[in-house]
C-alpha cells in the first residue's frame, strides 16, 4: 500500500458559518478518530486531499495536525456535493499496530478476455470488496484477472484468494461476467427529478465517524 504525508490544521469551532469559511479558503473540514481516543477536529487542504479521494487506490496516510506527531491513518469516509462533486467532509481513521480494521478496497479488472474477443461484453458489477485485516496488510487494490473468461463465464467473490485478508462481502456476489451482446439491457433515460435541497453524497470506506458539523 502506498504511503503519503498530509498536513492538517486543528479547528475548534463547529458552526456552519465556520465550516463554510474553511471551504471558501480552500480547506476541507475533517475529523480524525482512533479507537480509545477522543475525536480530533481538523481541516485539510483541498488540493492535497483531492488526489487521494478520487484515486482508486487505498493510501496509508501520515497525517500531521499542526506540529503534533504524525498519525498513521486511512480515509474511512468522505462526503461529496451531489451536484458539483466537491468534497464536503473527510473522516480519517487512526490505525493501531496489531488491531484489525474493516475497509472497502477497489477491485480492478486486468487482462483481455477471450470472451470479449469472441464478441462478448464485460459486465462489471462489483467494484469494491469489504475486507478485514491488519493495517500492514491492507492492499491498495485487488486485481481480478479476466483473461481466461469466455462468453458465459463469471468470477464471484468466493473465487478470490487474498492472503492474510478476511473477506466480509457476500461470497456469492458476482464481480464480473462475460455476457453475449444480445442479453445486454438497453440503457434507459434516468427519471430522477432534481431535488430542491440535495443531500451530500456519503462515500463509505468503512465504519462511519460520529460527528455532526452543524
Amino acid at each position: 500500500m502506498a504511503e503519503v504525508a498530509l498536513n492538517g490544521i486543528k479547528r475548534e469551532v463547529k458552526t456552519k458559518g465556520h465550516v463554510n469559511e474553511l471551504r471558501r479558503s480552500g480547506y476541507i473540514p475533517a475529523v480524525f478518530y482512533k479507537h480509545g481516543e477522543e475525536n480530533k477536529l481538523l481541516a485539510v487542504n483541498e488540493l492535497k486531499i483531492k488526489p487521494l479521494i478520487f484515486s482508486p487506490d487505498t493510501f496509508l496516510i501520515n497525517l500531521q495536525i499542526d506540529q503534533a506527531e504524525a498519525e498513521k491513518c486511512i480515509i474511512k469516509e468522505f462526503q461529496l456535493d451531489p451536484l458539483t462533486e466537491k468534497i464536503l467532509h473527510v473522516d480519517f481513521y487512526g490505525l493501531k499496530a496489531g488491531e484489525k480494521i474493516t475497509i472497502d478496497v477497489t477491485l480492478q479488472l486486468i487482462g483481455s478476455s477471450q470472451g470479449v474477443r469472441d464478441g462478448g461484453v464485460v459486465q462489471y458489477t462489483l467494484h469494491k470488496l469489504h475486507i478485514e485485516c491488519l493495517p500492514s496488510q491492507i492492499p491498495d487494490k485487488i486485481e481480478v484477472d479476466i483473461t481466461n473468461l469466455k462468453i458465459g463465464d463469471s468470477i464471484h467473490v468466493r473465487d478470490l484468494i487474498i492472503p492474510d485478508v478476511k473477506i466480509l462481502s457476500n461470497l456469492d456476489s458476482t464481480i464480473v461476467a462475460i455476457v453475449p451482446p444480445t442479453v445486454q439491457k438497453e440503457e434507459t433515460e434516468a427519471e430522477v427529478a432534481p431535488a430542491l435541497a440535495a443531500e451530500p453524497e456519503v462515500i463509505t470506506k468503512g465504519k462511519k465517524a460520529e460527528e455532526e458539523e452543524d
